[in-house]
């Protein structure tokens, strides 16, 4: 499974620093808590992006990516006991492809609301940013992992969101409109109505072996 481990990492674009003792590590995470190479290498993933990361996986990460691997199993039995839908107020973390973020409530982040690496295609409709009152984190979006010579060339834009307390969105790429065509899913909604779209979202007050 080692193997595989390693070529889901330089699949998704990291490289390992330490392989042997790496792999070794993420081998066991696996058995322990029954994840395919994939689910590890996704839960990396996030890790990575979220306290901003090179590509390059550090043994010296491995204790502190498996606190989060823990976390993850506790939420998983808690939303399996409970029977509630449980909802995740991370950013969005975008790596390859295409995303449409489109009529969300972004009321509160710490460092961003929308990040991505490698290169993906965001298409930013009919949101509400509402940035914190911090001063370096009005920034609405953070590129991530790449040189400003490099990102200003990938496809971001920003079309009827809601910028307040002085949120701001980096536009970046050539917008071809093609490029947004794939990051399209729904038409988006007047940022006007977030409130009203958004209002009954979150988790549901529901019980084991009652309707919600």
């Amino acid at each position: 499974m080692e193997e595989e481990i390693k070529a889901e990492f330089k699949k998704n674009g990291f490289n390992l620093d330490e392989e042997e003792e790496i792999l070794k590590k993420c081998l066991t995470f696996c058995i322990q808590y029954k994840l395919s190479p994939a689910d590890l290498v996704s839960s990396w993933d996030v890790y990575s992006l979220n306290r901003q990361l090179e590509l390059t996986v550090q043994n010296a990460h491995m204790d502190a990516f498996l606190l989060q691997l823990q976390n993850e199993q506790k939420e998983a039995i808690i939303k399996k006991e409970s029977g509630l839908h449980l909802y995740s107020n991370d950013v969005a973390i975008c790596r390859h492809g295409y995303f449409h973020v489109v009529n969300n409530d972004y009321t509160h982040w710490e460092m961003y609301a929308i990040g991505g690496s490698a290169a993906p295609t965001i298409n930013s409709q009919g949101n509400r940013f509402l940035a914190p009152d911090t001063r370096f984190s009005k920034e609405v979006t953070k590129h991530e992992s790449a040189p400003q010579s490099e990102w200003k060339n990938w496809n971001w834009r920003s079309e009827g969101d809601l910028m307040l307390n002085g949120a701001f969105f980096t536009p970046s790429g050539a917008g071809a409109s093609s490029s947004y065509a794939k990051a399209s899913s729904l038409g988006a909604r007047p940022s006007s109505l977030v409130g009203s779209l958004t209002a009954n979202s979150g988790s549901l007050n529901c019980k084991k072996g009652s309707r919600c």
